[in-house]
This record gives C-alpha cells, sequence and structure tokens, in this order.
C-alpha cells in the first residue's frame, strides 16, 4: 500500500481538541442521514461526547439514524461492571441520546468463545456495510485501539494481551490495580484501515512521542499507529503538547480550516 500523508490539525489545548472533534462529528450528523461509527473509550473521548450530548439535547444532531462499534472491550469483565466498556459508553454517551435500542455494538468480553465472538464481530461490521467514520485515540506506545506494538497490519477483531504500560495507564477505572484484565478483544489494524474516514484524537504531552513516531517515523508495526499513512483519508487532530515532538509543523494545506 502507498503512503498517503493524513491531514493535520493543531490547536491550543485540550478543550479545543474536542471542541474542535465535536464540530467535525457534528457536521457528520447534521443532515440526519444514516452512518456507522467506530468509537473509542478513554479520557480523550469523554469531553468529546459531552459537547455531542449538549447537542442532542439542543436538537442540533441526532442520533436516531446512527449504527455505531466499539473499537474494543476487556475479556472477563461483566458489561455492567463500572470498568466496562459498555458502562462507559452508557454514562458518557449512550444513556443520553437518543440512538435507537440494538444499534450501538461492543464486543462481548464474557463470550464463552472470545474467537468465535471476534469473528461474529467482523462479520457484523461486514453486514453492516463497514464503518463510515471512526474515531481513534492514540496510546503512549502507539497502540490504536488495543493493537500493542508489533501487531500485525492485518489483524482483525480478535483477542489481544494488554501491554503493562496499557494495563498501567487504564488501572484508574478499577478499584485494584490487580483487577485490571490482561486482555482485550479488539478491532483488528486491517479492520480500522477499512474504515472510509479516521479521526485520530491525541491531546497531553505524554502523546507527544506517539503522535510524531505515528506521523513522521517509519511505519512500522512497532507503532501500530502508524499504519494509519496507509489509509487515504485520515484526520489527526491534536492539542500543542500532543504536537510538541513533531520535526515539522504542519503546512496550512495539510490541515482542515479551523
Amino acid at each position: 500500500m502507498k503512503e498517503q500523508a493524513p491531514r493535520i490539525e493543531v490547536v491550543g489545548n485540550a478543550a479545543a481538541v474536542a471542541e474542535r472533534a465535536a464540530a467535525l462529528v457534528i457536521a457528520r450528523l447534521h443532515d440526519r442521514r444514516p452512518v456507522t461509527l467506530g468509537l473509542a473509550t478513554g479520557a480523550t473521548m469523554a469531553p468529546l461526547y459531552a459537547r455531542l450530548v449538549a447537542a442532542t439535547r439542543t436538537g442540533v444532531i441526532s442520533f436516531r439514524t446512527v449504527s455505531s462499534f466499539n473499537l474494543d472491550e476487556y475479556v472477563g469483565v461483566a458489561p455492567q461492571s463500572p470498568g466496562s466498556f459498555h458502562a462507559y459508553m452508557q454514562q458518557h454517551l449512550f444513556g443520553h441520546v437518543d440512538m435507537e435500542a440494538g444499534r450501538a455494538e461492543i464486543p462481548d468480553g464474557t463470550a464463552d468463545d472470545v474467537a468465535a465472538e471476534a469473528a461474529r464481530y467482523e462479520e457484523q461490521i461486514a453486514a453492516a456495510g463497514g464503518i463510515d467514520l471512526l474515531l481513534l485515540g492514540i496510546g503512549a506506545n502507539g497502540h490504536i485501539g488495543f493493537n500493542e506494538p508489533d501487531s500485525d497490519f492485518a489483524s482483525r477483531t480478535r483477542e489481544v494481551r494488554l501491554d503493562e504500560a496499557t494495563r498501567i495507564a487504564n488501572a484508574i477505572n478499577f478499584p485494584d490495580p490487580a483487577s485490571v484484565p490482561e486482555r482485550a478483544i479488539t478491532m483488528g489494524i486491517a479492520t480500522i484501515l477499512e474504515a472510509r474516514s479516521i479521526l485520530l484524537i491525541a491531546r497531553g504531552s505524554e502523546k507527544a512521542a506517539a503522535v510524531a513516531a505515528a506521523i513522521e517515523g517509519p511505519i512500522t508495526a512497532a507503532c501500530p499507529a502508524s499504519a494509519l499513512r496507509l489509509h487515504g483519508n485520515v484526520d489527526i487532530l491534536c492539542d500543542e503538547p500532543a504536537a510538541a515532538a513533531l520535526a515539522t509543523r504542519p503546512h496550512n494545506n495539510n490541515r482542515r480550516s479551523a
């Protein structure tokens, strides 16, 4: 696959990132045509979802024609557990918007056969016609979804072992650090790259090295996010701290207008 430069936009701070990301998603939902979103979780996404909830409550957008697929879920964590991504999505988005029941899909981390659940999830995405807009965060180690370093670019939805650094970063969601899951189900990199458009959001200085590696380093499994340069329709939105390690600042013709 040929390398294709993503569009990069740098804004001042974390609040500006959330505001700009929300504006891009709202623009996509504004005409209320059917759309399938790929959704991420974590601290980066929470303020974005808060703005989407506010836009729904004021009638600016509606989720009634939206379907969604979440990137991942922990293995062995019940949906009702506070640390699950099911609970996160209910708290931050699904419980506050007018999305129709049954249109929001998240992998079942409690499935008896995780491999079969992963295959089922891939089939569901395909049956829905694929993902129109996929939201991504980026890990400090360059992971996207739970595709940790050395993930195969041809990977599909599957069970993975989480890096210790990822488990430490996510420990805040679990009362006992020893209870942080070791495994998860995640969309694979090939699944991610099949989305028609991708919006990666990064904020904070702890993401600066990963952002620089993804954009300016070699395209390698050592930095899973670098695979996004094999996709022709990627926007990367960062705040100033997350962009601090870039050797070359984005040119105006490689950015969306603010």
